[in-house]
């Protein structure tokens, strides 16, 4: 599925800027001598973990993650440093949903007993340079690279109970780094801004259960998120 999103992301990035190439007027002409602007991006993403797994605990632990398609919205201030660089905030709302299966530890007994559904809503908080090439008639490519906080708002951290009850739990407070590409479409009345970029954790993000020979959390040594985020910024 992150390919296909991929794909898709690139495909819709390239399409827009071939089209909009075939306008001979150049609409917001006077756009980027702005200090300062705002805007707002929708958007989607597919985020599942990455999982570093210990050798000296559980024998043939087996763990995988499914990840499904979430949601994205929030609002952007970009601030010109130069006419080629820009520091931009983009705080936002992050919804998706994963589902961690243990592998080694079904049973057809009580096979809900290996499987955790996580939903998580996240307060997104990206803090990103973006490199931008000089404006070619209406559009201006550009590139993505910065830091984010997330806050957990699904993280269930201060929970006491774990795993034993049935309960997964995360840490609240986390940090990303980005990396993205995207280009800029100058319309009539606005901006438009497909991008596309990978989001990666930099802390482990699992919060252990009590038992330091859990069947679930012992044998992982670093979970953290890694996704892919598709936005639509309309500026």
């Amino acid at each position: 599925m992150n390919k296909k999103i991929l794909l898709f992301g690139f495909f819709l990035i390239i399409s827009s800027g071939l089209f909009a190439q075939r306008d001979r007027v150049e609409y917001l002409p006077s756009f980027d001598k702005k200090k300062l602007h705002y805007g707002f991006y929708l958007g989607m993403n597919q985020n599942d973990f990455k999982l570093n797994l210990r050798e000296s605990t559980i024998q043939n632990a087996n763990i995988s993650v499914e990840p499904s398609i979430g949601f994205n919205v929030g609002l952007i201030a970009d601030l010109r440093l130069h006419k080629n660089l820009s520091l931009r905030l983009e705080p936002g709302l992050v919804s998706n949903s994963k589902k961690i299966r243990f592998n080694h530890l079904t049973t057809s007994s009580n096979p809900q007993d290996s499987v955790r559904d996580i939903g998580s809503t996240y307060l997104h908080f990206p803090v990103v340079f973006k490199f931008s090439t000089d404006r070619y008639k209406n559009i201006r490519p550009y590139l993505l690279a910065g830091v984010s906080f997330d806050y957990n708002f699904s993280s269930n951290e201060k929970n006491q109970d774990d795993n034993s009850s049935g309960q997964f739990r995360m840490k609240t407070n986390n940090f990303m780094y980005e990396v993205g590409i995207g280009i800029d479409i100058y319309l009539y009345f606005f901006k438009f801004s497909p991008s596309i970029r990978g989001v990666f954790a930099m802390n482990n993000e699992i919060k252990y259960d009590d038992d330091p020979n859990s069947k679930w959390t012992a044998p992982i040594n670093f979970m953290g998120t890694r996704g892919i985020f598709l936005n639509f910024a309309f500026e």
